[in-house]
Formats: structure tokens, C-alpha cells, sequence
């Protein structure tokens, strides 16, 4: 029966590519269903850590399928995230579609488009600073995609200078960076 179920998985997965590119896919809805999948493999993994211990004892086949789908789940986490090296995780999102690479005395901010670098050249970015007022609306979308955490409550990521910066919102004091981050 597994082997049967693992067949139709390859079976979607391998066709849902063509099914998207002759409908005209909306990226959008693409990563959202990418989200869902990611969250139902890891419920699933829960699931299979439950029943695992449920009799008091974990025998090493099921050990060995635990470690195996905690492998495909952290697979699939690292395949999400931003990685300049592979062009295929950044060319199909709508921020950067305007992207049309490295000017000269120009940063690129996804979703803003190219701004100019900062004249003042003694600014930097650096913890306990406070990011100037230009900066502050330059809003990361999506910091999971970037493998970023979660600001916390009054704070965000913002992109500055090829930088990710998370500021205070209230005063822009900066709390943390994460310097050539995309």
C-alpha cells in the first residue's frame, strides 16, 4: 500500500509542474500551496512521532522512518528559503521582478525597486545605530523566505543597502543586521 502512495506522490509531483505552466500559475498562489504542503508534512511528521511513542517504545525501523521524514521535512524548509547561488528561488517572486542586476551606485530593495546609496559615506550599519528616516519604509514581505525569524512585536526587518536590518519601529534604532543578506 506504501508503495502505492508513494507512487501517486511522484506522480503529482511530477506533473503538477506542466499542469502549472499550462494554466498560467499564479507564483502567489504556487508558494501558498508550497506553505500548506510544508505544514501538512510537518503535522504528519508529529503525527508519526505521536504513534511511534504511544506503546512506550520506539524500535528502530520506526527510528530510522522518523529520522528519514525529519530529513524530507528539513529538505523541503531549506529548498524554500532564498539562496542567491540558485536563480530558481528568487526570478519567479513579484519582488523582484524588476531586478535586472548590480548598478553602480545603486542598492536594489525587492518589491521597492533600485534606490540610491546613501551619500553619506560614514553611515553604517552597525547594532545600536539608528537607521536614517530614507530607510525605514523598506519593508521585508516575507522574512521566512530569507531564513529571517520573526520580529518581534514593535520591531522589523527592513532591507538597507544589500542589508537586512531589524529596527525598533517607534525610534529605528537598530537591534540586529545581517550584512550582504540577499
Amino acid at each position: 500500500m506504501k508503495h502505492l502512495l508513494y507512487a501517486a506522490v511522484a506522480l503529482v509531483t511530477a506533473a503538477a509542474p506542466i499542469a502549472a505552466s499550462a494554466q498560467g500559475y499564479d507564483s502567489r498562489q504556487e508558494r501558498r500551496e508550497d506553505r500548506q504542503e510544508r505544514r501538512e508534512d510537518r503535522g504528519e511528521l508529529r503525527e508519526d512521532r505521536r504513534d511511534a511513542r504511544r506503546d512506550g517504545v520506539v524500535t528502530p525501523a520506526e527510528r530510522r522512518e522518523l529520522n528519514r521524514d525529519r530529513a524530507e521535512v528539513r529538505q523541503g524548509q531549506r529548498e524554500a528559503r532564498f539562496d542567491r547561488r540558485r536563480a530558481e528561488t528568487w526570478r519567479d517572486r513579484s519582488e523582484w521582478r524588476a531586478y535586472r542586476g548590480a548598478r553602480q551606485g545603486y542598492w536594489y530593495a525587492p518589491g521597492y525597486g533600485y534606490r540610491p546609496m546613501a551619500r553619506h559615506n560614514n553611515h553604517q550599519w552597525r547594532r545600536g545605530a539608528y537607521v536614517p528616516t530614507s530607510y525605514r519604509s523598506y519593508y521585508v514581505q516575507d522574512p521566512y523566505y530569507y531564513g529571517l525569524n520573526a520580529a518581534p512585536r514593535g520591531y522589523r526587518w527592513i532591507y538597507a543597502d544589500g542589508n537586512f536590518v531589524l529596527m525598533a519601529l517607534t525610534t529605528g534604532l537598530i537591534s540586529q543586521i545581517i550584512t550582504n543578506g540577499y
